[in-house]
């Protein structure tokens, strides 16, 4: 069973993610309302996924996102909120967490969007997407960078997979594409986030964009 700590305080959208993945039997879901249940729970467990909204009653859930990542580095992170501007994804991002759906662009299945985040992908909304996209056209125009920005002294190889970080293939799927053997993926992964200074994988494709490393 995949333990996942849900936390929401609007009780009908509670309810409803709670009864659909619960319902699947692959999920023991925890679903409080509050950061400080969230709290509370996270010193008696460690979740593998936890799915928690912005806008909590007693704090805010970037918070929520800082502390985990840094207690439980192994625990996925995905945002569920209304906020969709780019300052409250930006920052989510940077805090940890790895996907982000939009409240009003909730997927059909969110079971399967839970599998692919475990999996390794990054799910997010589409909307969210094409802002992050544009984000990164239009910064080069505005400062026309030095040619081939690359700080962190990323290899070709670890550039290569990056991209397909980005592109949210799994490990065995990038490991398809570049010919190199399953396992030696999560080794490339490890020098990436070591040279970038970032833990997560949404926090690796931020900062590649930034430098310029990819495109999408």
């Amino acid at each position: 069973m995949i333990k996942v700590l849900l936390v929401e305080d609007d009780a009908p959208t509670r309810w409803r993610l709670q009864d659909a993945l619960g319902a699947t039997g692959e999920f023991a879901v925890t679903a409080v309302a509050t950061v400080t249940e969230a709290r509370t729970h996270l010193c008696e467990a460690v979740p593998r996924v936890l799915l928690t909204d912005l806008q909590l009653p007693d704090g805010h859930g970037l918070d929520l996102i800082r502390e985990t990542r840094h207690r439980h580095p192994e625990t996925e992170i995905m945002v569920i909120s209304i906020l969709g501007d780019e300052e409250s994804v930006i920052a989510a991002i940077r805090q940890g967490a790895t996907g982000y759906l939009l409240k009003d662009a909730f997927p059909t299945d969110i079971a399967a969007t839970v599998r692919d985040l475990v999996a390794g992908h990054s799910p997010i909304s589409a909307s969210i997407a094409r802002f992050i996209v544009r984000r990164t056209q239009v910064q080069p125009a505005a400062a026309p960078a030095p040619q081939g920005l690359n700080t962190a002294r990323l290899t070709p190889r670890e550039i290569d997979i990056l991209w397909g970080i980005a592109k949210g293939f799994s490990y065995a799927d990038i490991a398809g594409h570049l010919g190199l053997s399953r396992q030696t993926v999560p080794g490339h992964i490890k020098n990436i986030y070591r040279k970038l200074e970032v833990n997560t994988r949404g926090e690796a494709v931020f900062e590649a964009l930034q430098q310029g490393l990819i495109r999408l």
